[in-house]
């Protein structure tokens, strides 16, 4: 009979350890480690040296591309800051300057969204840094009915969008959905 307590406890024990690891990161884990890919929203301040006229800020649009003078529209949707600037040298370089210098950051993030069990639900600005916990300062803080250890998160990687778990020290970036759940007690 011993044994069979203890047995039926090893087995409780091992079954509420895993409900206590909720957050599962999965791809989202992996995204974090990735540069910064540019999206529509963001805003970028791209500089060709020697050419005041082109320097300037220029918004991503809802397709993913930017207009500059000369050289038209460029595609920029998932690209990081150092491709861009390859692009935009590349572009420039065939029929309008003979060694463009570009520069390319990101001047504006485009915002993330938090929802659920937050004070002030909404869309906000992105600021670098950010975790869930900082985002949903930021929104006011948890109602009384939120789940406090844990989010859902929602972000685009690669054209996709990825759904998951993750705790409340996990990076935020630009163009996140995180939804705060309703806690079950």
């Amino acid at each position: 009979m011993r044994r069979m307590a203890a047995a039926l406890s090893v087995i409780l024990v091992a079954l509420t350890s895993g409900c206590a690891t909720r957050p599962y990161q999965g791809e989202l884990a992996a995204s974090a480690e990735q540069p910064y890919a540019v999206g529509s929203g963001d805003r970028l301040r791209i500089i060709v040296f020697g050419q005041d006229s082109l320097s300037n800020s220029y918004s991503v649009d809802a397709s993913g591309q930017i207009s500059m003078p000369l050289i038209g529209l460029v595609p920029v949707n998932g690209m990081t800051t150092e491709q861009i600037q390859r692009a935009v040298e590349s572009r420039l370089r065939s029929g309008f300057l003979r060694e463009p210098r570009v520069s390319c950051e990101v001047e504006a993030y485009r915002p993330f969204f938090i929802l659920g069990e937050v004070t002030n639900a909404g869309q906000y600005p992105y600021v670098n840094g950010m975790t869930v916990q900082t985002a949903v300062a930021i929104a006011g803080g948890y109602t009384p009915r939120a789940a406090q250890s844990w989010a859902r998160m929602t972000r685009i990687i690669e054209g996709r969008q990825v759904i998951g778990d993750v705790d409340m020290s996990y990076p935020v970036q630009p163009g996140d959905t995180i939804q705060i759940r309703e806690r079950f007690f």
